[in-house]
């Protein structure tokens, strides 16, 4: 069986690949991207697996999710079609910070590649670490993972990540909405306070990143996935040190307030945008046409 092994692994990566051809063939472009996108997840946590190691050695391991995070952007967005482009970019350097953003679909993880700043670490659910490759990953390069279903161990992980904030001046990126959202309007989920309490009790400033729904992109529901561009506004950050515990519920809504008025403007701008895009590659095969003709 370990004779195998050189045999087994290759065919890993190029079975999803052939798959994948043929269900662009059969016009399943649905299918087709989601199987790609899938498969970049798996090169890039292979890849991030190595990376983690290699950077741990080196004395670099807080920078081990970001430079996973640029390797899933080059990936994913070669396999997807889809890019994310980013506004306010300078606030990515704010150090260290807890950045939220809104949780949409699947497709975040390239967004995350895309704006992921280093000397930073994603926090994740439990349940992930047993992922085979992705979880593995995850583990090596410092995620905070927490339990959701045991109050207790998910306030000690909190305790423990603002101590790495504080000490490593490592920061933190989490979805506040706790979940994807799926939505084919741009609206979020209610807010989780994880994060707001983490950002007090570490001192720190809130940097909240929104972007636009992408449903015209993908939906899954709609069994849609095609590429294009994507707008992301990464806001002006939100110092903390002033606060305490007690003001975690009304930092809370003020900025799930502000990110989804931010949400709304950006949307719209968004889809505006590519309607213009599509009228002018419109118009531009009429002419072709009657030029034929």
């Amino acid at each position: 069986m370990p004779a195998l092994l050189p045999l087994l692994l290759p065919s890993l990566f190029l079975l999803p690949l052939l798959v994948a051809m043929l269900l662009f063939a059969l016009q399943l472009p649905f299918y087709a991207r989601l199987l790609l996108a899938y498969l970049s997840l798996l090169i890039c946590a292979s890849y991030g697996v190595v990376a983690s190691l290699v950077l741990r050695v080196a004395g670099y391991g807080g920078c081990a999710q970001w430079a996973t995070a640029r390797c899933f952007k080059w990936v994913m967005r070669g396999a997807t079609g889809v890019r994310f482009e980013v506004r306010g970019e300078r606030n990515l350097s704010t150090r260290p910070a807890v950045f939220i953003g809104n949780h949409q679909t699947e497709l975040d993880v390239l967004m995350l590649g895309t704006v992921f700043p280093p000397w930073c670490s994603v926090t994740a659910k439990k349940s992930l670490r047993n992922v085979p490759f992705l979880g593995w990953f995850m583990s090596l390069s410092g995620t905070v993972f927490i339990d959701r279903a045991n109050r207790q161990t998910a306030l000690l992980a909190i305790d423990s990540a603002a101590q790495q904030i504080q000490a490593r001046r490592q920061s933190v990126y989490i979805f506040p909405e706790g979940t994807r959202s799926y939505f084919a309007e741009p609206d979020l989920l209610p807010f989780k306070k994880g994060a707001f309490h983490l950002a007090v009790q570490a001192g720190v400033p809130i940097v909240p990143i929104v972007v636009a729904n992408y449903a015209d992109v993908l939906h899954v529901q709609s069994r849609r996935f095609t590429g294009g561009v994507i707008p992301v506004k990464v806001l002006e950050p939100i110092e903390t040190k002033h606060l305490r515990a007690e003001d975690v519920d009304e930092l809370t809504r003020e900025t799930r307030e502000l990110m989804l008025r931010e949400l709304l403007l950006l949307t719209a701008e968004a889809r505006a945008t590519s309607a213009a895009r599509a009228e002018g590659r419109r118009a531009v095969g009429v002419e072709a046409a009657k030029k034929r003709s």
